[in-house]
């Protein structure tokens, strides 16, 4: 099948093959016919095959037929969960939009309200959006949603682990009823499930791979480390590394993808630190520069594990393995896009060997170990013992507590399976946490 099969509008198809796209990808070519026909959809796919375009072709078709509306009321709505995420949705918005009239806002947090005022008081066709800021227009009453034709969303499983099922679920009330929904999905849960069946009517299901499968281009590694100081010799000799041409390098929290990208700038490395603290331009500038190669190695946390597309990121190294194993599978995935080929690289110590042990389980498959010369692991990766309580003199165990922070775009950590509304790590009811103290 070609795109000049799929009955695109001669500026929608001109713009696409002036994009050098001649045939769709398989998501593609399931999804778009579909959409064309006004069905909902749910729709998962591995990262990196083309959902943006599967969604956003049929939405640009939509508008291909003028319709005059009121001021700040879109007839297309997508929703993204992260301000990456949104960028590129705009920038399929304009490729494959060129040659039609499509008068389109952006509405992020972290961006200036000024400009998204001045935006959302002209006619609109297009909204792009992250839920946080386009609930705060909403309750202003700067955007109407009564207009809304085709509601997407995209990455909606991040969505839910953000938090954002509650805003999800006040932006979708303020719609019509007989739009057409477009969910798309990297994962496909139970979560996401009961999600389409509450929002979608009849919809298509498309599931172009099993939950946990990753790319065959995509080769994937093991690196035992001893410690930090064994971790940053071995990162020093991969980034030297001829074969590489970028690499995303993943790392832990902001603090330390600030330090770690510090480091190899002093080294002569050519590299930048991307997190939820930064703000929208600097964020913006950063992904610039890695898009023009400027930056060879990006230093993220996993604010960047979607909505990074650069074609020339050869590697990623994982410097600190992912809380959650589809994490694991949406990070590797910002390498080996659009049919290319790409090295993914974990690190991983005794003290990760649980969170390998959950990664490989969701994958299907053991990382293969590799060995540096030179830097090889003199300890083996045994799992560590988990320290749960400590018994004082003539006393009984006192409980740990953990403390859990905000995700990147300032949401509360969500549990991301069972006990759904309860925040994550906390006790349920039945089980209080009880203090003993110790005695003198």
């Amino acid at each position: 099948m070609s795109f000049t099969e799929l009955n695109l509008s001669a500026p929608v198809l001109k713009a696409v093959l002036e994009c050098g796209y001649t045939t769709p990808t398989p998501i593609q070519a399931k999804a778009i016919p579909e959409a064309l026909l006004g069905k909902d959809l749910i729709a998962s796919a591995q990262t990196g095959t083309g959902k943006t375009a599967a969604f956003m072709l049929p939405a640009l078709e939509r508008l291909a037929t003028l319709k005059k509306g009121p001021k700040g009321a879109p007839r297309i709505l997508v929703l993204t969960p992260t301000r990456e995420l949104a960028s590129q949705v705009t920038d399929a918005t304009r490729n494959y939009g060129k040659y039609l009239r499509v008068r389109s806002a952006v509405i992020l947090g972290g961006s200036p309200y000024r400009d998204q005022f001045k935006a959302l008081s002209q006619p609109l066709d297009l909204v792009v959006a992250t839920p946080g800021r386009l609930i705060d227009h909403l309750d202003r009453g700067s955007l109407d949603l009564s207009r809304v034709e085709i509601l997407v969303l995209d990455e909606a499983d991040r969505m839910l682990d953000m938090g954002f099922q509650q805003d999800v679920e006040k932006i979708t009330a303020a719609t019509p009823a007989d739009r057409q929904t477009l969910l798309f999905t990297a994962t496909l849960d139970q979560a996401m499930t009961k999600l389409a069946m509450a929002l979608l009517k009849n919809p298509v299901k498309i599931a172009m791979a099993p939950q946990g499968s990753t790319s065959l281009k995509i080769e994937q590694r093991l690196h035992v480390t001893d410690n930090l100081e064994h971790k940053q010799r071995l990162l020093e000799h991969l980034v030297t590394d001829g074969s590489m041409n970028q690499a995303i390098i993943f790392s832990a929290t902001k603090r330390d993808a600030d330090r770690l990208a510090q480091e190899l700038s002093s080294r002569g490395h050519r590299a930048a630190a991307l997190h939820g603290d930064m703000t929208q331009g600097a964020r913006n500038r950063t992904v610039r520069d890695l898009r023009n190669g400027r930056v060879k190695l990006l230093v993220a946390t996993d604010v960047a594990a979607r909505g990074i597309d650069v074609t020339g990121i050869s590697h990623v190294i994982n410097f600190d393995l992912p809380k959650f194993a589809e994490d694991y599978v949406h990070r590797i995935g910002r390498t080996g896009r659009a049919g290319a080929s790409g090295t993914a690289i974990s690190f991983a110590s005794g003290s990760d060997a649980l969170a390998l042990q959950r990664i490989e389980r969701y994958i299907g498959q053991s990382l293969p170990q590799h060995v540096v010369p030179g830097l090889e692991p003199t300890r083996g990766l045994h799992p560590q013992p988990r320290r749960t309580s400590r018994k004082p003199q003539g006393g009984k165990p006192v409980r740990q507590q953990r403390t859990y922070g905000k995700t990147e775009e300032g949401r509360p950590q969500q549990r991301r399976t069972g006990n759904a509304g309860r925040p994550f790590g906390a006790k349920p009811k039945s089980e209080p946490v009880v203090i003993h103290r110790r005695s003198r």
